[in-house]
């Protein structure tokens, strides 16, 4: 199962194509068993060759600037007709009209089923808010932890002798100090007489 932020990575580069007015969108989910080198296929088409770069510049640039995300590989840049942005999880695929009509991904891939990016979207959705709740009842039980373990370190602290304690015992070092000050002044000077 793809991970959430490959998924999120997906609906922006899906969201992208579609506001660079890209045509007939589609998201295939591929089957892990008939292709073990991504997960997913973005495939759309432009009207031009100018629009299908246009289209990757966007996709390039959404995924850079929201997700720190760079493809591994893009090919098919110069010519327009065929573009294709490797982003390991997912590959994007950006035609003409016709290398798409004449490639036909949709029919090569027969195992692949093709999902909508709404359903897409709900799903990410969903996930995302299973994973907070999980982490907010991890995080309610760390706390407890937390509040157990600041209780022992308060019980561990009292447990030595109190400084009232200390000074009452003649523990006081600043006391016994300045006692020992003044005999040995007095020594010294009867020693002298």
């Amino acid at each position: 199962m793809p991970s959430i932020e490959s998924n999120q990575l997906l609906l922006a580069a899906a969201a992208a194509c579609e506001d660079k007015k890209a045509e007939d969108i589609r998201i295939l989910a591929l089957d892990p068993a008939e292709s073990g080198l991504t997960d997913y296929f973005l495939i759309c088409n432009g009207t031009n060759e100018r629009q299908n770069i246009a289209i990757t510049d966007e996709v390039e640039l959404r995924l850079k600037r929201e997700f720190g995300v760079y493809p591994n590989s893009v090919e098919g840049r110069r010519q327009g007709e065929w573009i294709l942005m490797d982003y390991v999880d997912f590959i994007v695929h950006v035609f003409s009209a016709e290398k798409r009509a004449f490639y036909g991904l949709e029919r090569l891939r027969k195992s692949a089923t093709t999902i909508r990016v709404d359903d897409l979207n709900a799903e990410v959705s969903a996930r995302i808010a299973e994973t907070r709740a999980k982490k907010k009842t991890s995080l309610k039980k760390a706390a407890d932890k937390v509040d157990v373990k600041t209780t022992g370190i308060k019980k561990i602290a009292v447990k030595g002798p109190s400084p009232k304690k200390a000074a009452a015992r003649g523990n006081d070092p600043n006391k016994s100090a300045a006692k020992s000050l003044p005999r040995k002044a007095s020594k010294k000077s009867s020693v002298k007489k």
